[in-house]
């Protein structure tokens, strides 16, 4: 009786549902973005000498990778019928470590810094070591057709049908395990429309004017709206490509669409400058000014991500700058000139929001029995402290308010201001309550999300409204 022969398993796309040189040099660039100088410099000497580069230097947690379950319960099964080999284009030193978290593996036969085992490559290597049609192969992409000819059988994973049909016409298919498509469903949740809500803070220059009903300025401020979102989603899909590693140890963001390998890691390298280019063309058109403000906001917005969300306390107040810098953009697409005491109090609002957010993932993480929020400058032990400062920004939010009220920028804009100290005490039911849920563990980790689905919230909202209507 001859000898089973080996299944051999590819790596990218198809035992995981991403790509490892993707994601490493992804990694390298979070950790320091002149990489890209160098990966240019690697790739002279070829595209297996790169793989073998970024490999050294890359930090990839393989036990968070995006396994397809399919493959992994394939490979268990075989395994204890017949070898089962990896076999793959990526550098040998990810591929190992990938075998050995996974296991079952027989052998692994991948990159070597000086041969890129990939399509033709790859097929010589099996024919080398098995012969023609002495091994299965499973894969998933269009390239992988050049090992199918010289296969016995194939297993088609996460492939179009088209590309199934093709891998019939050269040998056996043995099974198809088809993918998820990437719908539009998907694209909305990785472009986080929900946090679009944010950028409605564009609009209130116009409202603090009371210019709503200027049909041009109205206009403008829409407009300015839909840009900074635009904007604002690229920054999105960039921060999500750079955090993976981050997100995938988050209870809820592995779940996100790159996280998750839901969506395409290339995909989103190409949809995220698109999307910031076609905003800041827009935003010229608008107003130079507003493309300018824009610019600042999307520099500080890398800033963020590159480095300043790692240094303690400057990361909130980097966090809170940017939500002001949305009024700021609001005022420059108009054309009107900025309100001392709205930028005040944003600062101070949304400098408590943004210390929330830092303490219900510190307070989740104590739950965890974690010491240390990954990817952060905080640990449990600061959990008083911010709650301290949070709550105290929010009360001076109330303060500057209670001031603006009692100052002559108000009497020009309203005929009765003395009506608006009523939302004094609102802000304050709310600010307060906002943290009492938060000490409670009941806060969304997006205090945005939370006031937007928290009953109490829109109430307080739609008094806050009649309160100012009352006021006019």
């Amino acid at each position: 009786m001859s000898d089973p022969l080996p299944l051999c398993v590819d790596l990218d796309g198809s035992l995981i549902r991403t790509d490892l040189l993707v994601e490493s040099a992804l990694a390298l660039l979070h950790r320091n973005p002149l990489y890209m100088f160098a990966f240019a410099f690697w790739l002279l000497r070829g595209k297996a000498h790169l793989k073998k580069e970024i490999a050294q230097r890359a930090q990839v947690d393989v036990t968070l990778l995006p396994y397809d379950a399919r493959v992994l319960e394939r490979i268990r099964t075989e395994a204890a019928e017949r070898p089962v080999m990896l076999c793959t284009a990526t550098d040998r030193r990810l591929a190992d470590a990938v075998a050995a978290h996974v296991g079952g593996f027989s052998a692994v036969l991948a990159s070597d810094g000086q041969r890129n085992l990939s399509g033709r490559s790859k097929s010589e290597a099996l024919c080398a070591l098995y012969g023609e049609r002495g091994f299965d192969y499973l894969g998933n992409e269009r390239k992988d057709l050049a090992i199918w000819r010289r296969a016995r059988g194939a297993i088609v994973v996460n492939a179009t049908d088209g590309l199934a049909a093709a891998a019939a016409r050269v040998c056996e298919v043995l099974a198809v395990l088809p993918r998820d498509r990437a719908g539009l469903r998907l694209w909305l949740k990785a472009l986080r429309l929900h946090q679009w809500l944010k950028n409605l803070l564009v609009l209130l220059p116009l409202l603090a004017a009371h210019r709503v009903f200027d049909v041009r300025a109205a206009l403008h401020a829409l407009a300015a709206l839909v840009i900074f979102s635009v904007c604002a989603s690229g920054v999105y899909l960039l921060n999500d490509l750079l955090d993976l590693q981050a997100d995938r140890r988050h209870p809820r963001k592995r779940k996100r669409p790159f996280a998750s390998g839901k969506l395409s890691l290339i995909a989103g390298i190409v949809a995220a400058p698109l999307l910031t280019l076609a905003a800041f063309a827009a935003a010229v058109v608008l107003s130079p000014w507003f493309a300018l403000v824009l610019l600042a906001y999307y520099i500080l917005t890398l800033s963020y991500s590159f480095k300043l969300k790692r240094i303690v306390m400057l990361d909130v107040v980097l966090l809170a700058a940017l939500y002001t810098i949305r009024i700021i953009a609001g005022a420059a697409a108009i054309g009107t000139g900025l309100s001392f005491w709205l930028l005040a109090f944003s600062m101070f609002l949304f400098l408590s929001l943004a210390m929330l957010k830092r303490y219900t993932e510190l307070h989740a993480l104590r739950e965890r029995e974690g010491e240390n929020a990954h990817g952060r400058g905080y640990g449990v032990e600061d959990l008083a402290l911010v709650q301290s400062l949070g709550g105290a920004s929010g009360y001076l939010s109330v303060l500057v308010l209670a001031l603006y009220i009692n100052s002559s920028a108000s009497e020009t804009l309203y005929r009765h201001p003395q009506v608006l100290w009523l939302l004094c005490p609102l802000l304050l039911y709310w600010v307060s309550r906002v943290w009492i849920v938060a000490h409670r563990g009941a806060m969304h980790d997006d205090p945005v999300i939370f006031a937007v689905v928290d009953p109490v919230s829109r109430v307080l909202l739609v008094l806050a409204a009649l309160i100012v209507l009352g006021a006019v």
